[in-house]
């Protein structure tokens, strides 16, 4: 797809639940607890955009449809959600306080998964660019960035956890994570097993 929608334009798009998250809690639309309200529509955000990147390959194998040209930006706007999540978390929720904030992240398993996601997410949003491709070569990039895949668990356990229940929203994203990992995994899969059958 050389031509249609602009790249810049994902960005643009990526960031206006963003800013609507924000515009709401000034105005006092997002109940009892805004900051919670913020911290979930953030966190939400950044596995949504995670699982979108996540779709683009499936969609270009099973369905013809090519998007790979969007598929960084997704990536990064998922990047960026769990960071401003982090920021969220960390001034609006616990004003800095360090020591609290790291009793939190190990005592409770939504905290410590959640960091689990993000530190694996940063390598993969610091290489994302064709130089750091180029840099570190087309195969090393590729291994680097399967950490993608236990990023989406992480995530997905995180969404869990931090609802403190099993309603059927994050088990929805748990299985749109199941399906998308293993659609992108089972070409490989079947790539191998027929090249076994005909040794």
């Amino acid at each position: 797809m050389k031509r249609g929608f602009p790249v810049w334009a994902v960005y643009a798009l990526g960031f206006v639940p963003a800013v609507a998250a924000f515009g709401a809690g000034l105005a006092g639309l997002t109940g009892p607890d805004p900051i919670r309200a913020l911290e979930q529509s953030l966190g939400l955000w950044a596995l949504r955009f995670l699982l979108a990147a996540l779709c683009v390959t499936p969609l270009r194998r099973f369905a013809g449809l090519n998007l790979l040209r969007y598929r960084r930006a997704l990536g990064l706007l998922s990047f960026y959600y769990a960071s401003l999540h982090l920021l969220a978390f960390v001034g609006l929720d616990h004003s800095f306080a360090w020591a609290e904030i790291g009793r939190e992240i190990l005592k409770k398993p939504y905290a410590f998964i959640g960091m689990a996601c993000l530190l694996l997410l940063i390598p993969l949003a610091a290489t994302s660019t064709n130089a750091m491709i180029k840099r570190l070569g087309a195969k090393n990039w590729t291994r680097l960035h399967r950490l993608v895949y236990p990023a989406a668990a992480l995530a997905v356990a995180h969404f869990i956890f931090a609802v403190k229940s099993w309603p059927l929203e994050p088990l929805l994203y748990a299985a749109v994570a199941v399906a998308l990992l293993a659609a992108r995994l089972a070409p490989k899969r079947r790539a191998s097993l027929e090249h076994a059958g005909k040794a």
